[in-house]
């Protein structure tokens, strides 16, 4: 993942985590994921159906530690969303 993708989270609307990342994904707010390359298979696997379900961008590449530093928290992050503004 490149370090562009990366900034796009320090400033971002999101939500950090799998269940926030997946309730996001649920209710239509998500407009990308990121998911961590070295997240746990049982933790992701299901949000990955999710996003494919509701044709949500997936992007993989980063590590826990790089998505949780990216998102200005000190633990990793097994995913990410970029949510949508809300008016």
């Amino acid at each position: 993942m490149s370090n562009v993708a990366l900034d796009t989270l320090k400033t971002a609307k999101k939500v950090i985590g799998a269940k926030q990342t997946a309730r996001a994904v649920e209710k239509g707010l998500a407009l990308k994921v990121y998911l961590a390359q070295d997240a746990d298979r049982r933790v992701i696997a299901p949000l990955m159906e999710t996003c494919r379900r509701n044709q949500i961008p997936i992007e993989t590449g980063a590590t826990m530690g790089e998505l949780g530093k990216a998102c200005g928290i000190e633990v990793g992050a097994a995913s990410v969303a970029i949510v949508k503004e809300q008016q």
